[in-house]
């Protein structure tokens, strides 16, 4: 009596179905993911622009204030914008040190400390600063009373404080 041997065969198309749908699986969780880690990193982008931005209005109205204190603070026939950034600091038309701001700031756009600067006519002075980038801000609208002139701007270079 012959023996049968009876084996049984999974049909080979169905194993690799399976593998195909488990393959086309991994691939589109991984174009998800990219998505959704691409959007995080935009986000984030914008997030540290937008701080950026606000450190710099921070930034350039304490240089307008500082501005304005040396010209308030200015004898009679003293020039009344200081020659350079760092008369700011201490000012040298007095004997005792005389602060009309804490620290010289870098701009927080660039980051870096050169400032674009604002000359008086005669071109002795500095009556106001301004970033020196050339990219558009992202805030246009709704500035503080002071910061009314900013509105519409298309870049940094156009938002000006001046101290006098």
């Amino acid at each position: 009596m012959p023996k049968h041997i009876n084996i049984s065969i999974r049909p080979r198309d169905a194993a690799c179905h399976q593998n195909g749908m488990a393959y086309l699986g991994l691939l589109l969780s991984v174009a998800l993911l990219s998505i959704a880690a691409l959007a995080t990193m935009q986000v984030h982008s914008l997030m540290q622009r937008r701080a950026a931005e606000e450190d710099l209005l921070f930034i350039g109205q304490q240089y307008q204030q500082a501005l304005l204190s040396y010209a308030n603070a200015s004898p009679l026939g003293v020039l009344r914008a200081p020659a350079s950034l760092n008369e700011l600091l201490r000012d040298p038309r007095y004997p005792m040190p005389r602060r009309h701001i804490r620290q010289l700031y870098l701009d927080p756009i660039t980051l870096q400390a050169d400032w674009g600067l604002i000359l008086s006519p005669d071109g002795k002075g500095i009556i106001g600063i301004y970033s020196k980038s050339e990219r558009a801000p992202i805030k246009l609208a709704q500035f503080p009373a002071t910061l009314k002139g900013f509105e519409n701007k298309k870049s940094y270079q156009e938002w000006v404080f001046k101290g006098l």
